[in-house]
C-alpha cells in the first residue's frame, strides 16, 4: 500500500479546543504522526458538548472526539522543571510543534522558538492566538464570539435577498464554530508550507497565525469592496436585492439560484413547460430582466417552486447546465446518497463513546491513502507507550511522575 501523504512526519499539538487541535488533525488524517499533549486535567473541549445521550462526559464530548481522531494522547503539565525537560525531549525528536498558548507563555516557560530551535533547529512551531504575536492586541484574550466580530465576519451574516431590511438587524455570530475551524484549516495550510519549504532550506520556521487575520484573508472580496467603494456585499440593502438570485424557498426547503444569466433564465423556464407569462416584454432580455424587482418575478415563480422539491428542482436545472444549491438541514447530510457513494462518514468504535459516525478527511488522494484509524485519545492513554518506549522512563519513574501530577 502507499504511504500516506505524510508519512513520516511527526506533530506535537499543545493545544486545546478546536483551532490547534483541528490544525493537528487534519495532518493527522493525511498520515503524520501526531501527539497530543494534554494538562493532567483536560483538554477543555472535554467539558463541551454535544454528548451522546446528552450526558456530559470528558471522554465523550462530541466536539473532543472529532477534533482529536487519528492521534496519541498523553497529559504533561510544564509548570515544573521536570515537566520542562520532558517537552524538551520530546520536541527534539518532532518536525513541527503546534500550540496555542497567549503570547509570551512559552517564553516565560524557556520553551519558546528561540530556545527550542537550539535543541532542534529544524523545527517548524506553528503559534495560534486570537491577534498574533506582535501587535498593540497582542496580549488580548478573545473568544471565537469575540473574533468572529472582530474579523468583520458577524456584520456580514446574514444575507437574504428575500428580506431586504437585513441590514437594520444588528451583526450575529456564525453558525456553530465555523470561525474556530477556518482558522485551523489557515493555520495547517501555513504549518504545511513551511514543512515544504523546510524540503529545500532545511531550516525550520516560527508560524505566526492571527485569528483575526485568518478571517479577514477569507473575507477579501467583501473586505475590498467595501473600502474601495463604500459597498457592503453581504449585508443586503434593498438597491442591492437582485430579483432572479438568491435564496428561494420551495416544497421541502430551500434552495439558492441566480437566474440573472440568459441561459440561466432560459433553462428555468424550459423547466417550469416555457409558461406564458414569461412571454411578456419586460423578460424577453438579459438587460430587462436585469431591471425587474421583487413584485415582479416573485408572484409568478414562489408557487411553483412551492410544487417542487429540492432534488427536483437541482437535477432538473443542473441537467440544463444551470447551477443551483439546495440548502441541506444538518440531520439530512449525512443519510445523503452522494454522501454515502462518498463514503465521507466513517463509524468509529471508541472505548467510553461507543461507536459513533464521524466525518473523515478533508480530501481523497488518488496515491496517498486517508483514513480514520484511531478514535480520539482517553486521557493519558499513550503515556507509557510514548514516555515508556518513545523516551525510555521505567514503570517507577512513570509512577513517580504521575504522584507528582507531572503527567
Amino acid at each position: 500500500m502507499p504511504d500516506k501523504a505524510l508519512a513520516g512526519t511527526k506533530v506535537l499539538e499543545y493545544a486545546q479546543f478546536v483551532s490547534g487541535p483541528y490544525c493537528a488533525k487534519i495532518m493527522a488524517d493525511f498520515g503524520a504522526d501526531v501527539t497530543k499533549i494534554e494538562p493532567p486535567e483536560g483538554d477543555i473541549a472535554r467539558q463541551r458538548g454535544p454528548f451522546p445521550g446528552d450526558s456530559p462526559h470528558p471522554e465523550r464530548s462530541g466536539l473532543f472526539l472529532y477534533v482529536n481522531i487519528n492521534k496519541l494522547g498523553i497529559t504533561l503539565a510544564l509548570d515544573s522543571p521536570q515537566g520542562k525537560e520532558i517537552f524538551r525531549k520530546l520536541v527534539r525528536d518532532t518536525d513541527i510543534l503546534i500550540e496555542d498558548t497567549p503570547p509570551g507563555t512559552m517564553e516565560s516557560l524557556g520553551l519558546d522558538y528561540s530556545a527550542l530551535k537550539e535543541i532542534n533547529p529544524t523545527l517548524i512551531m506553528t503559534s495560534i492566538t486570537p491577534f498574533g504575536q506582535t501587535g498593540p492586541y497582542r496580549d488580548y484574550k478573545a473568544y471565537y464570539l469575540n473574533l468572529c466580530q472582530g474579523s468583520g465576519l458577524g456584520y456580514a451574516t446574514p444575507y437574504s435577498p428575500l428580506d431586504p431590511q437585513v441590514l437594520d438587524r444588528p451583526p450575529l455570530k456564525e453558525g456553530g464554530l465555523i470561525s474556530e475551524y477556518d482558522c485551523g484549516t489557515t493555520a495547517a495550510i501555513a504549518t504545511m508550507s513551511a514543512l515544504y519549504a523546510r524540503m529545500f532550506t532545511g531550516e525550520g520556521q516560527h508560524v505566526d497565525v492571527s485569528k483575526q487575520e485568518a478571517l479577514l484573508n477569507l473575507q477579501r472580496p467583501e473586505m475590498a469592496a467595501c473600502l474601495t467603494d463604500g459597498e457592503r456585499l453581504s449585508r443586503a440593502t434593498t438597491e442591492h436585492v437582485d430579483a432572479l438570485s438568491g435564496l428561494y424557498p420551495c416544497k421541502d426547503g430551500y434552495v439558492y439560484a441566480m437566474f440573472s444569466e440568459d441561459h440561466h433564465w432560459h433553462a428555468l423556464m424550459d423547466l417550469m413547460g416555457n409558461p406564458e407569462w414569461a412571454k411578456d416584454e419586460k423578460f424577453s432580455t438579459v438587460e430587462r430582466r436585469r431591471e425587474l424587482q421583487l413584485e415582479d418575478t416573485h408572484p409568478w415563480l414562489m408557487p411553483w417552486l412551492a410544487e417542487h422539491t429540492r432534488e427536483e428542482i437541482l437535477h432538473g436545472l443542473q441537467s440544463r447546465r444551470t447551477p443551483l444549491g439546495p440548502l441541506y438541514r444538518i440531520a439530512e447530510v449525512p443519510h445523503s446518497e452522494h454522501m454515502k457513494v462518498r463514503e465521507f462518514f466513517v463509524e468509529l468504535s471508541h472505548p467510553e463513546a461507543g461507536a459513533l459516525s464521524y466525518p473523515s478527511a478533508i480530501a481523497k488522494f488518488s496515491e496517498s491513502p486517508v483514513a480514520l484509524e484511531r478514535p480520539a485519545p482517553l486521557l493519558g492513554e499513550h503515556n507509557e507507550a510514548v514516555y515508556g518506549q518513545r523516551l525510555g522512563y521505567s514503570s517507577d519513574e512513570l509512577s513517580a511522575l504521575r504522584e507528582a501530577g507531572i503527567i
